[in-house]
């Protein structure tokens, strides 16, 4: 075929197909040719590009259609030593890709070097990549997204969700076989009303992006199910499209977060752009390391053959550099403009704050995101650490970020195994951390509170093993967390034992009501809310299978009810989520504080009541008057009161309730030593029984 070549545009960076014709535009600054690639039934035609803006080579070509692939030759220096490693012989993906045709099919060829040569990368490699290299997609954008509006459901209000697109829907058998796993399973009317049913506001996705599975996995049988090794940050993954039709994942994507949306779910994206799935210099040249290796990873200073790693993977992207900053944000407000996603968790986020060496709060990430008038305005949260020195940041990004409170994950646990812990802690973090965010003019809703994530062990799995059972990922159980905090239970993984099995339901309802009862934002595993087991697997990132897929046909059904109950209790009532701080004063004009805390003598707890690490009981009253707070349209708010008595100890104790919150009017409303939730009225006791290791709320009505 021939074609007409005109000099096109330097933006927008990517294919750009406007009904006549594609412009092709490509960001290669230290390049000194580059060659366009189409494939049409399996032959290539090489267009080279004489057009360049800047660092910007570019053309436009008519009569090409959505569907067309294509990729990139690049040519320039192979001098690995000063962080070049040009190789033409290596077909590249378009960084702007906005569809990718396939996956990675591993072969020697896809490395720039000679795989098995002594001088390893030093050596250059000749030989074809084509054949085994997924092509990039022109696509159509056009989509009838209709009167489509963002839910833009308040912080306080959200329930986030987070679940990865295959494994939610994998296995469940109310869903058609041909479509589960895919994009269009999670917006399928059944999908949708457990969602709603369940009382999520918002799913959080696993990594969607299109991501690499590492050679080592593949050739063990494996693969890197949960997608964190991006290779292109604008194109929804193919393995998630239930069509095989080129680029119409993108249409199925956005079918997704449409019904999504009309069901008022938000849809947030885990987005990793701490790094991609081009590895260390040992790793394969599949995009940004043939088109400009320099202008795209952190290198080390006095040797450019190496990378720099801060993510744990083998290298990082530059955040430094305007081109990396500025392919950052036109991918985010890509996925919120075109895509209509809702918001963003930043893996590993404290990498993209790294200026020189150190963590800074002030880096030109976060000012050009402050200063987007999109990206600023959806959910941003952050993963807030990383693998380097001084990488553990929670609590420190700037006011309009979320946090993972990977704080509140430990103190919380540590409660409920009965490790050391003062209860300082504990009240820290029930009331959303104030001691990490308060003092930067931050709300408690910067805190995304979370017992269990998609890393380490399933809430049922937590409570039922003490040690990791990662044998089926093929490193001899090395890898992952080493050990999991003893849990007391006796017994190892599933067991017949009745009063095991009933301690570890009642821990588990234990860390939901405590999860769903605490001030900030509460995360939810998909699974959890029904006893999802990994079997002991706290790693299980490798495993594509029945050991990561939810089972629903093994749904533990009470536990569901249980969670369906919490979270209406705590949609119902804004004290469990409100917009400010506690602030341990009395409420104007009713003479009781807006939270007081309570000993079980029913005597108020003093300053050292809070420093001892053998504490394990206390009672917490909530006044539902003392709100100090409106709606978004003026009105004031209030609420009924409540009082929350949390007892870790193994043996039951009695909590009487306070004199000065006394009344007749209490309910008992959950008792996590049921597998039930149903009111009790307390017919007029002055104490109450709290059995070994749970948690009792009672209620007051407004008067």
């Amino acid at each position: 075929m021939i074609y007409k070549i005109y000099p096109g545009k330097p933006y927008p960076l990517g294919a750009t197909w406007d009904d006549k014709g594609v412009n092709f535009a490509l960001y290669a600054d230290n390049a000194t040719g580059v060659e366009l690639c189409l494939f049409n039934n399996g032959k290539e035609k090489k267009i080279a590009l004489n057009e360049r803006t800047h660092q910007i080579w570019h053309c436009y070509i008519p009569g090409i259609e959505p569907g067309q692939l294509y990729g990139y030759r690049v040519h320039g220096p192979f001098e690995p030593e000063n962080g070049h490693r040009y190789n033409p012989n290596k077909l590249l993906i378009d960084p702007y890709a906005k569809a990718i045709s396939g996956v990675i099919n591993w072969h020697d060829s896809i490395f720039g070097y000679e795989v098995g040569h002594p001088d390893e990368d030093l050596s250059f490699s000749d030989t074809d990549s084509a054949d085994f290299v997924p092509k990039s997609v022109v696509i159509d954008s056009h989509f009838a997204w209709e009167d489509d509006q963002p839910p833009r459901v308040p912080y306080h209000q959200s329930i986030i969700y987070e679940a990865h697109v295959k494994g939610f829907t994998q296995q469940h058998p109310d869903i058609p076989e041909e479509i589960r796993g895919t994009y269009e399973a999670l917006g399928h009317p059944v999908t949708i009303k457990y969602l709603q049913d369940l009382g999520i506001t918002a799913i959080e996705l696993m990594p969607v992006h299109q991501f690499v599975a590492d050679r080592h996995l593949v050739e063990k049988g494996l693969t890197n199910y949960w997608g964190y090794n991006t290779i292109a940050f604008f194109a929804p993954d193919v393995r998630y499209a239930g069509r095989i039709d080129a680029g119409k994942q993108v249409q199925e994507f956005k079918q997704m977060v449409k019904e999504l949306h009309k069901a008022g779910i938000e849809v947030i994206l885990d987005v990793v752009y701490n790094h991609t799935g081009e590895g260390n210099h040992l790793g394969p040249t599949l995009s940004f390391k043939g088109i400009d290796n320099a202008s795209y990873y952190r290198l080390v200073e006095d040797n450019q053959r190496y990378y720099k790693d801060y993510t744990g993977t083998g290298n990082t992207l530059n955040a430094m550099l305007p081109n990396v900053l500025r392919y950052i944000m036109d991918s985010l407000r890509y996925w919120i403009e075109e895509m209509h996603v809702d918001g963003f968790r930043f893996d590993l986020a404290s990498t993209l704050a790294r200026e020189l060496h150190e963590v800074n709060r002030l880096s030109a990430f976060f000012d050009i995101i402050h200063q987007d008038p999109i990206i600023s305005q959806v959910k941003l949260i952050a993963e807030p650490w990383d693998v380097g020195e001084g990488g553990y940041q929670v609590g420190k990004f700037p006011p309009g970020w979320a946090e993972w409170n990977g704080k509140y994950r430990d103190c919380i646990r540590d409660y409920w195994i009965g490790a050391d812990s003062m209860l300082g802690e504990f009240g820290q973090r029930f009331t959303g951390s104030p001691d990490l965010y308060q003092d930067d003019y931050r709300r408690p809703t910067a805190s995304i509170n979370f017992i269990t994530a998609h890393d380490g062990f399933t809430l049922n799995d937590l409570v039922s093993y003490n040690e990791k059972h990662n044998e089926a990922n093929g490193e001899d159980n090395n890898d992952g967390e080493s050990h999991n905090r003893s849990w007391n239970c006796g017994v190892e993984g599933p067991t017949d034992d009745p009063e095991i099995n009933k301690l570890r339901d009642r821990q588990k309802r234990n860390l939901l009501a405590t999860l769903f009862l605490s001030q900030g934002v509460p995360m939810l595993v998909a699974g959890d809310e029904f006893g999802r087991t990994q079997h002991g697997n706290n790693n299980a990132y490798c495993q594509d299978n029945e050991i990561s897929w939810l089972n629903w046909a093994e749904a533990d059904e009470k536990l569901l009810t249980f969670t369906r109950k919490l979270i209406q209790i705590r949609k119902e009532h804004p004290i469990f989520r409100r917009r400010r701080w506690f602030q341990g004063q009395p409420v104007k004009g009713k003479g009781l504080e807006d939270i007081a805390w309570f000993l079980p003598e029913g005597v108020e707890m003093e300053e050292e009541n809070w420093n001892h690490d053998f504490a394990r009981s206390l009672g917490v009253f909530l006044n539902g008057l003392g709100l100090h707070s409106v709606g978004s349209q003026g009105e004031k708010i209030t609420d009924d009161s409540f009082y929350v008595i949390f007892n870790a100890h193994h043996e039951a104790l009695e909590y009487k309730l306070p004199e000065k919150i006394y009344s007749k009017k209490w309910k008992i409303i959950l008792d996590t030593n049921n597998d039930e939730i149903n009111e009790q009225t307390l017919n007029e006791q002055e104490s109450i029984t709290v059995e070994g290791r749970s948690i009792v709320l009672l209620h007051h009505p407004l008067p």
